[in-house]
């Protein structure tokens, strides 16, 4: 029978389970967290609990907290078990699992006193924040900063009174340290975004200069943003995973997180405030994360979307199944080669071929049970971010777009809302009925699509681009998914 996960029952998981050494009294916070779902657990989270299992910096545990109604239930769930995580890392030829601790306390969203009082406590010197790719309010065709959207002036007419947003949370903070003569807390996001810190920044600035200006400037003249670069696969837990953990492990546990082994972060070393001795367990800190943060999200991220697509037309339904498909796996690697590593500049101490065939062992993972369907999620907001920036340079450079194109037209097909067998698609992106619209009359004029000024900006003007895309478009529909490829490809080979 399956042991159910606290403090109180750690002593009865059987051996093959690493467990806390440490503690929770020999733990004390410095570190809030907006956001802990899978990916936070399983990335920073686990190199915090390496570092206490070590010894180290046990002043620096994790106070989490959120702002949506799904982080409430998240935090429901964690308090239930004492905050503990089991993570459960995948390889194909091995499983293991290890039970967290570096969380130690959650306060619920809507507690803005509570979590105002935590940001205030002159120990809380970091505020890291893991609020997917989509929650920093960013408009897709400009990448600036959307001071329109209802979120931001809700909290800009309340003055921060009860914000909505982590960023009203994050300035909300910030201002009351000030007036109170406190030192800020270092600002962190976790998430897969290129220059996440500059971005993050944008977003508190933001929207405190809708409120004062003056403020504003004082939190850009004295508050650190560092920049990072995060990478771990890590899938939505489904009862799948649940039953695994029990089957496997012997635990019950209401939030395990299954990943892959591999994981990376890059960070650039500008904590003023101080930060935990995290280049102890494997983090690198550099002066400049761009390079890194560009190849992860041009090779990795936009591989996602080269095979996500073709896979989701074709009903393909876990990601090493799209792998094991030779002319998705096919598609994927010229892409690469002819189209997206050309556009990524050198990385220090990294060989870019090598980082392909390391993306490509890991989309092939058999363990990690990654969906397709997680892979197309909020296309309008990842398209923008992760296929379309390549794409530009591209035509700057005078490259080849063909394939970038081609992603781009199975995308849309993909959008009109149904596969290739005719089996329907649920909605998978916050604008999907506005999304399937376009899609549908696309089918019959493709510019339709590319007039989506909000998503395409002025790219879907480029004359190149235009026809590129058009002619994409039109096969995948007169001819499949299949022969669009097999055309593709065997442009690429003459």
């Amino acid at each position: 029978m399956a042991v159910s996960l606290s403090r109180a029952t750690l002593a009865e998981i059987g051996g093959a389970v690493a467990t806390p050494s440490y503690r929770s009294e020999q733990l004390s916070p410095g570190i809030v967290h907006i956001g802990v779902g899978n990916f936070h657990r399983a990335h920073q989270a686990a190199y915090l609990d390496e570092l206490f299992e070590r010894g180290l910096d046990h002043d620096w545990a994790i106070i989490g907290t959120g702002v949506r109604e799904s982080d409430a239930q998240m935090g429901r769930d964690l308090t239930a078990q004492d905050f503990l995580t089991t993570v459960v890392t995948q390889e194909a030829d091995r499983s293991q699992a290890r039970v967290t601790g570096a969380m130690i306390d959650f306060i619920p969203p809507g507690d803005h006193g509570a979590i105002l009082q935590r940001l205030f406590d002159p120990w809380t010197r970091i505020v890291s924040l893991t609020v997917t790719e989509g929650g920093y309010y960013v408009d897709p065709a400009t990448q600036a900063f959307d001071v329109s959207h209802p979120d931001i002036v809700a909290d800009a007419e309340d003055r921060l009174a009860r914000p909505k947003t982590a960023f009203g949370l994050i300035a909300a903070g910030l201002l009351k340290r000030r007036a109170a003569g406190l030192p800020p807390f270092t600002v962190m996001s976790c998430d897969n975004l290129l220059g996440n810190g500059h971005v993050t920044a944008n977003a508190v600035t933001g929207l405190v200069d809708l409120i004062d200006r003056s403020e504003a400037d004082w939190i850009r003249e004295n508050v650190a943003f560092p920049n990072g670069m995060v990478d771990r696969i890590t899938p939505a837990t489904s009862e799948r995973e649940r039953q695994a953990l029990r089957d496997d492990f012997g635990i019950e546990d209401r939030r395990p997180v299954f990943c892959e082994d591999f994981r990376q972060w890059v960070l650039e070393d500008h904590f003023p405030a101080g930060r935990p001795r995290l280049e102890q367990v494997g983090v690198q800190f550099v002066a400049d994360v761009a390079p890194f943060e560009l190849m992860k999200i041009r090779m990795l991220n936009g591989g996602h979307a080269a095979i996500a697509y073709p896979a989701g037309l074709l009903d393909i339904h876990f990601v090493h199944e799209a792998m094991e498909d030779a002319q998705i796996a096919r598609f994927l690697s010229v892409l690469l080669d002819e189209e997206i590593i050309p556009r990524v500049p050198p990385v220090p101490d990294t060989d870019l071929a090598a980082y392909k065939r390391m993306i490509e062992r890991r989309l092939a993972n058999p363990k990690i049970g990654d969906t397709i369907r997680r892979l197309c999620l909020d296309g309008s907001n990842r398209q923008p971010k992760f296929i379309l920036p390549t794409l530009r340079d591209a035509l700057r450079a005078g490259g080849p777009i063909d394939g970038l194109a081609l992603v781009s037209a199975l995308w849309c097909r993909y959008c009109h809302g149904e596969t290739e067998s005719g089996q329907p698609i649920a909605p998978n992106d916050p604008n999907w009925p506005r999304l399937t619209m376009q899609a549908q009359q696309a089918r019959h004029t493709p510019e339709v699509w590319l007039a989506m000024q909000d998503i395409y900006g002025d790219l879907g003007e480029d004359r190149r681009f235009r026809e590129a895309f058009s002619l994409a478009l039109q096969r995948i529909w007169q001819s499949g998914t299949r022969s669009s490829i097999d055309g593709y490809l065997a442009s690429r080979s003459s």
